[in-house]
């Protein structure tokens, strides 16, 4: 069995190895996808304290200089950083790996742009060019086992939308960065969301988590204003949704880790490597630990054995709730 973690640790993680550390060494992981992992040396030394190797797409030469890297407990045999200036916002990574049983298993980490106030969609036409190219990228390996895995920054068709909750965190966010301008740093705000004609709005938009009634009304206009067309592409593609594939109800929300609205860290896999699916499940506290404790994300995890399994097994791991809110062990 081969365990796979998907991690944005936000803006480097310099400040917080040991709870991103605690975090990934609960789940036990055999490869690791690190986003914004800005800061070499933080890559570094969490590549030594969990006892893996570690590839960077670069190495981060400031705090915005976004980056992707992988851990590896499984000897990495090949990597390469993909850069498309124009058309990928982030460099994609590729490694491979070879699984104990000794074959190979190529994984691709990728973050896509934000882009939410450019646009009246949120910046999905930017995201739908990334996807485009990953998609043409990873062709090479079609017919192989691979992955992709990463922050999406994009719903999937279907899934929920808690908006009047990732709207509460935008505003005390808003009211953080004020206060306390270096603990909000990479942390979203409302004029990061909101296009800058509509933000005129902001007033009553910080109005809208006072009320239960204006609550559920902007959960429902939310879920439709969302975009969800870079998800779709990956799975027109045949990619296959880790996680709904062996939750088709669970809302698996990963971010804000505080206060979870949405699902927006995946791992797809390839159709030959999802037959071997047994598991997947988001993390939400490590070993007592709570994910927003080490990042503003919280991982997500595949487990791909020899054989399909039609029920999940996650043993002591934890996952969200129905509700999305409140974690519960199993």
């Amino acid at each position: 069995m081969t365990r796979i973690l998907t991690y944005n640790i936000l803006v480097g993680g310099a400040r917080r190895i040991d709870q991103i550390a605690q975090m990934i060494r609960s789940a036990h992981p055999d490869v690791v996808g690190l986003v914004e992992a800005t800061d070499p040396r933080v890559v570094k030394e969490l590549a030594e304290r969990l006892g893996m190797e570690y590839r960077l797409t670069g190495n981060g030469s400031h705090q915005r200089d976004w980056q992707v890297a992988a851990l590896s407990r499984l000897p990495i045999v090949r990597s390469r950083a993909h850069t498309r200036p124009g058309i990928l916002s982030k460099p994609l990574l590729e490694i491979s790996v070879q699984e104990e049983d000794g074959d190979e298993l190529t994984l691709f980490v990728t973050h896509l742009t934000a882009s939410f106030s450019y646009s009246v969609r949120g910046g999905d036409s930017f995201r739908r060019a990334e996807v485009r190219e990953i998609l043409r990228i990873m062709a090479e390996k079609q017919g192989t086992p691979h992955l992709l895995m990463g922050d999406l920054n994009s719903l999937a068709p279907g899934d929920a939308l808690k908006a009047s909750r990732l709207l509460r965190y935008l505003v005390h966010m808003d009211e953080l960065r004020q206060a306390k301008p270096i603990e909000s740093v990479g942390h979203p705000n409302l004029d990061f969301v909101v296009p800058p004609f509509l933000r005129f709005l902001e007033p009553l938009l910080r109005m809208i988590p006072r009320s239960n009634v204006l609550s559920a009304l902007f959960d429902w206009a939310g879920s439709l204003y969302a975009a969800r067309g870079s998800v779709r592409l990956l799975r027109r593609a045949g990619y296959v949704d880790s996680f709904r594939r062996l939750n088709s109800h669970a809302w698996g929300f990963t971010c804000p880790a505080n206060a979870p609205a949405g699902r927006i860290d995946y791992i797809f896999a390839s159709p030959e490597l999802a037959g071997r699916l047994s598991a997947c499940y988001v993390v939400t506290e490590g070993n007592g630990l709570r994910g927003d404790e080490a990042s503003d994300h919280l991982p997500v995890v595949a487990e791909f054995g020899e054989h399909a399994s039609g029920e999940r097994d996650i043993g002591t791991n934890n996952i969200l709730n129905a509700d999305g809110a409140r974690p519960i062990r199993i």
